[in-house]
């Protein structure tokens, strides 16, 4: 097992790309790391420079005590699982999981031995004599892991390793990789480009955009802490509602005027959120998560919606919503939403998420009211897209 840290690495191409900027992480002994970003911002190009399959341009990347920037593939002892599974279709389950002991040298007996025991961690053990072609996705998955366990190696590198399994496979197998990795505590990186992956598998999460590490942190706060707009909307699912907004000093405190209209702010609130209190009156992007949104009656203090349509999800309801003119309830807000909605168009057609219970079922074109967790805000400068905390 070993710590890898990246320090100011870059991976830049001939013609000028550069897939890498100056990354600057660190991933402890025996972390589950998962690198995550939608496709091209640099977070596969990552890993393969830890196994040496893509040469580094600029920085230093180490592994263990040992700088390895030059060091070949064969030399870092790591172990990579790809999408594609690589497994040998001639080779039984056994001689597919042992065959890099057998490269290696390793006696037969060793290999049995090792081949037996991760077989049994795997629940592989009455599938040795099978070959590939006989075996299911998650099986073959599972014996690429097997070959990666053998070599015990100082970390697994994982390639959008599940990508290729349909979605009641995925979910097993994240759970699946989850328990190997914390039985084994062996240093994980995992690349995938879903979320849901990333939120539920990974000890810390790195979000990469643009080959430019965003935020890296436990899943958690990634959620209820994004650094910027790009992480708030790339995390979470389903994703979250953007508004346009003006925060504001008003006779109470701080304030936000959305579009149809205004909410106090908590003073405790403001008060965790110091940033917001050293604001003066100016612009914002406003993020709303689906779950910080319900469906009231009768509530001053909530916006004016038309039903757009609503997805059943069995356990609840995903209602979709588009903002109507704030301009037909404005007698029934408070004053002050001239500047925010000047030139706006007869009906905003925001388009918002709301997670119901089914028993808030809706038909198309229904009006609605939505109440607003307060407490629950995201606040984002809508220049620097860094959110305002």
């Amino acid at each position: 097992m070993a710590a890898i840290s990246f320090s100011k690495v870059s991976k830049a191409y001939a013609d000028g790309h550069l897939a890498v900027n100056k990354l600057d992480l660190d991933i402890a002994d025996g972390e589950f790391l998962v690198l995550v970003g939608p496709s091209g911002c640099g977070k596969s190009t990552a890993l393969r420079m830890i196994a040496g399959l893509e040469t580094i341009t600029g920085g230093t990347l180490s592994i263990g005590a040992e700088v390895a920037n030059d060091l070949s593939p064969r030399e870092r002892n790591v172990a990579m699982i790809f999408q594609s599974y690589a497994l040998y279709p001639h080779l039984s389950v056994a001689d597919n999981v042992g065959f890099a002991l057998k490269v290696r040298g390793e006696k037969r007996e060793v290999i049995a031995e090792k081949v037996k025991a991760a077989a049994e961690m795997l629940e592989l053990d009455k599938l040795l004599t099978r070959r590939p072609g006989q075996l299911s996705g998650g099986q073959r998955q599972r014996v690429a892991m097997g070959r990666a366990i053998v070599r015990e190696p100082a970390a697994f590198l994982m390639d959008e390793p599940l990508s290729n399994l349909d979605a009641r496979l995925r979910g097993q197998m994240r759970a699946e990789i989850a328990r190997l990795q914390r039985a084994s505590g062996v240093t994980t990186v995992y690349v995938t480009h879903d979320q849901v992956e990333a939120m539920t598998m990974g000890d810390r999460v790195a979000v990469m955009n643009g080959g430019v590490l965003q935020q890296l942190a436990p899943p958690r706060e990634l959620y209820d802490r994004p650094v910027n707009l790009f992480v708030a909307t790339f995390i979470g699912a389903p994703p979250i509602n953007l508004l346009p907004g003006r925060l504001r000093r008003g006779g109470q405190g701080m304030e936000v005027a959305l579009p149809g209209l205004v909410l106090p702010l908590p003073a405790a609130f403001v008060q965790e959120r110091s940033a917001l209190g050293a604001q003066g009156d100016r612009e914002v992007i406003v993020g709303i998560r689906p779950e910080n949104l319900f469906l009231t009656e009768g509530d001053a203090d909530a916006l004016s919606a038309r039903v757009a349509f609503q997805e059943d999800l069995g356990a609840s309801l995903l209602v979709h919503v588009d903002l109507v003119d704030p301009a037909a309830n404005a007698q029934q807000k408070r004053a002050g939403l001239d500047e925010l909605d000047e030139g706006a168009p007869a009906v905003i057609s925001t388009r918002m998420r709301i997670s119901a219970p089914v028993s808030a079922r809706r038909k198309a074109g229904d009006t609605v009211k939505i109440g607003i967790q307060v407490d629950s805000l995201h606040f984002f400068d809508p220049t620097s897209q860094l959110a305002i905390r």
